[in-house]
């Protein structure tokens, strides 16, 4: 939205690249409508995050509160913050930006926060619950996300290790270590990649899916489309499935709460 003097007169907003697929915009703006609130959310596609970039979004929308972080600046955009929540700096991820301004509408600081990990452990917890003592969880990709997930496990008391195509750390193995025996260990699993994404509908992690057993659970985090290839991958197996959206919904309200100092 553009006011009168060519400003934009957004409150909230998401940057990131790309933004085709993000259902973000359409929930913050169902949900003011909802509360009757004129307030708006906007996409930023920003196809580099650099300190002109920011500078640029902050100062042509005086307006804006806040903006949310998707791939691939959730890790990135922590060199351009003011200060970081302990969960965020904890995580060394953020999802989720609060500007400080003065009363005449000047920066004061940019803060950070992850509401990604609040609403992951929300979205799984159902799934966690049914994990018998002492089995963990196998999460794809080594990304912001995961970061994420591998805190709100830890939260739940449900160790991690995460997948990568290469083992580049400790509590990770490659793909093509991952056994029947580890699944049976791990058998919640979690897809923080984007493979799946729309429009590239049809890719997927390249998961041994013959190996899962019938009583194994998979979260995708991507949720468009609402069932990704991941998804029919595992549930072909037998497993319970579940994609993002419910995730995507926790933490966008989160990040609302930050904004509005509740």
């Amino acid at each position: 939205m553009k006011g009168l003097d060519g400003f934009s007169t957004t409150d909230y907003g998401l940057i990131g690249q790309p933004l085709g697929h993000s259902k973000s915009k359409a929930f913050f703006t169902d949900l003011f409508a909802s509360r009757g609130s004129d307030e708006s959310y906007d996409n930023f596609e920003l196809a580099e995050l650099t300190p002109e970039s920011l500078y640029r979004l902050v100062l042509l929308n005086p307006r804006l509160k806040g903006f949310n972080v998707t791939a691939p600046y959730k890790e990135e955009i922590i060199a351009f913050l003011d200060s970081l929540s302990p969960e965020a700096e904890r995580v060394g991820a953020v999802n989720t930006v609060k500007i400080v301004r003065s009363d005449d509408g000047r920066v004061l600081a940019l803060k950070g926060y992850n509401t990604d990990v609040e609403g992951f452990r929300r979205s799984v917890e159902p799934m966690a619950r049914k994990l018998r003592p002492g089995q963990g969880a196998l999460v794809l990709g080594t990304g912001g996300a995961s970061k994420a997930v591998v805190e709100a496990l830890r939260q739940l008391g449900v160790e991690a290790v995460r997948v990568s195509r290469t083992k580049t750390g400790a509590n990770m193995v490659s793909y093509g270590d991952v056994s029947a025996s580890l699944i049976a260990g791990h058998p919640l699993i979690v897809n923080t990649t984007p493979l799946g994404t729309w429009p590239d509908t049809s890719s997927a992690p390249p998961f041994p899916y013959e190996l899962l057993p019938p009583e194994a659970m998979a979260h995708d985090l991507v949720y468009n489309p609402s069932e990704t290839e991941f998804m029919r991958r595992c549930s072909g197996r037998g497993a319970e499935v579940k994609n993002g959206l419910e995730m995507l919904h926790n933490q966008a309200l989160a990040s609302l709460n930050i904004w509005k100092n509740q």
